[in-house]
């Protein structure tokens, strides 16, 4: 009796470790921020339960860090980027569109969103670009060149 192959390179495959800790790491800031709000925070608002956290890649291009967010339906006019504190802060609201008819499922996200990432120390912070095309929000955040490191001499 023959068995059907298996193409899998292992227990891991199709596991991506660092999506899974990315996304442990927004849902754990979220539950910080919506239990314990700081002055400041868009988490502080009321009525931010239906608050989410957008599909996102995020790349390093050598030259740049670039971040691209699926926000499908979104006008610009909705979209703020902003940096705060070394961190590229995205948020906005998805209006919920009025209808005609019954809603017989509901899967898209409406509400507030939230996205928040650390940008690297070398970050060129002054000619950050973004660009808003087919649904992708996609934010480049250009490097200043690389630090090397330097010894630092000790006196008295």
């Amino acid at each position: 009796m023959s068995h059907p192959s298996r193409r899998s390179r292992g227990p891991f495959s199709g596991w991506d470790a660092f999506r899974e800790l990315e996304d442990l790491r927004s849902r754990m800031e979220y539950l910080m921020h919506s239990t314990f709000p700081f002055p400041g925070d868009d988490f502080s608002e009321a009525g931010t339960a239906g608050t989410w956290t957008p599909p996102a890649d995020v790349e390093d291009t050598g030259d740049a860090h670039v971040v691209e967010l699926e926000l499908a339906g979104v006008d610009k006019d909705q979209i703020n980027v902003e940096i705060s504190d070394g961190e590229l802060v995205v948020h906005g609201e998805v209006e919920e569109r009025e209808r005609m008819g019954v809603v017989r499922r509901h899967t898209r996200h409406v509400g507030r969103f939230h996205y928040r990432t650390t940008l690297p120390p070398n970050a060129d912070t002054e000619h950050i670009s973004a660009e808003l095309t087919n649904g992708v929000l996609t934010v480049r955040v250009p490097r200043t060149g690389k630090s090397t490191p330097r010894r630092i001499e000790i006196t008295g």
